[in-house]
């Protein structure tokens, strides 16, 4: 099995496959564009292996210059090779980030078919959403494809991670999406009436900060560097917060004793947790608007009961971290995922 360090990032072979789906239907042979990639052909048929997000990247360049294609050919119209550059460079032209993505959607509806990219604003949320034809849905691994390469890039315009709220899909709920959870949201949705993700309306007013200097390097990297959320789900970070959703708000631990349950010292899991870029303090915050989103999403109404139990100590706390995660308020975001109800 391939393997990397996990601060590096792996992604699940699932992925690898995914990617490779329609090249292979179309009778192509994968072959040497896995071994360029130093990715073993026999992983293929190994549903638990894992490639380094290194060897993944090396595929995704190899594959769409086989292609010409940066979106591997899941569309009737391909996204030639260069067009994410061609979007990056205009992007910079762009006094913010609202009007970046702007023009990147505008460039995407005019390369794609059947397929129309749009930016909504609901109060302070923002959506990417996506449109697709009564047909066949995109799958997906086309879905987070997209969403990968849109987000990615605003993140790199904006010089920081953009916090994804919430991701809605048309299509089914694939066999495999933990990876999608450590790179997207822990809130991913399926089978819903329309395609979008979810972010706070604020970040689209963040000044573009890249410069020319910038995207030549950027591109060099691409796109190893919007990859680098690929953790692997048994990466620290991941393990605590699979520890902290599986205990109630009141009986999570200091950090003292959690170092405890994972047989390490706390300047060790201080240490390791840095390295992969989180605090304790910050994991907290993810699960505690993960499952307040999520309450949210299956139709909480108790908003003063809710805050009580992601352990805040009252009602005016959890709203002022809700509008700090999302913009709005707790029945603005409800309304938004459930226009429907009263």
């Amino acid at each position: 099995m391939t393997t990397s360090h996990p601060e590096k990032g792996t992604i699940s072979i699932r992925l690898v496959n995914e990617a490779l789906l329609e090249l292979r239907q179309r009778g192509g042979d994968p072959g040497e564009l896995l071994e360029q990639a130093g990715i073993d052909a026999k992983l293929l048929g190994a549903p638990r292996a894992r490639v380094s997000s290194q060897a993944y990247a090396r595929l995704w360049l190899r594959l769409a210059a086989h292609m010409d294609d940066e979106f591997f050919g899941m569309n009737g119209r391909r996204l030639k090779s260069g067009s994410f550059a061609f979007m990056a460079r205009a992007a910079l032209k762009e006094p913010s980030l609202g009007a970046a993505l702007e023009g990147v959607l505008r460039f995407l509806n005019l390369v794609f078919d059947d397929l129309r990219l749009s930016l909504e604003r609901s109060g302070g949320m923002a959506a990417i959403v996506l449109d697709e034809p009564a047909g066949p849905k995109l799958r997906a691994f086309g879905h987070f494809t997209l969403w990968m390469i849109v987000h990615g890039l605003c993140c790199w315009l904006a010089g920081r991670r953009l916090p994804i709220l919430a991701v809605e899909l048309r299509c089914g709920k694939p066999d495999y999406i933990e990876d999608y959870r450590v790179m997207f949201s822990d809130n991913l949705h399926f089978a819903r009436p329309c395609s979008r993700l979810l972010l706070n309306a604020d970040c689209l007013d963040l000044p573009v900060l890249r410069s020319g200097r910038d995207l030549k390097r950027f591109l060099a990297g691409a796109p190893a560097n919007i990859l680098v959320r690929y953790r692997d789900p048994q990466s620290l970070a991941a393990r605590i917060k699979a520890y902290l959703r599986s205990l109630k708000a009141e009986r999570w631990p200091d950090l003292e004793a959690l170092s405890g349950h994972f047989y390490m010292a706390p300047s060790t899991l201080r240490r390791k947790l840095a390295l992969e870029g989180q605090s304790y303090q910050g994991l907290k915050g993810q699960v505690r608007r993960d499952l307040c989103l999520a309450r949210l999403d299956a139709g909480e109404v108790n908003f003063a009961e809710l805050a009580f139990e992601l352990g805040f100590a009252d009602s005016s706390s959890f709203y002022k971290a809700f509008r700090k995660w999302t913009g709005s308020t707790p029945g603005q975001y409800r309304a938004l995922l459930h226009p429907e109800t009263p």
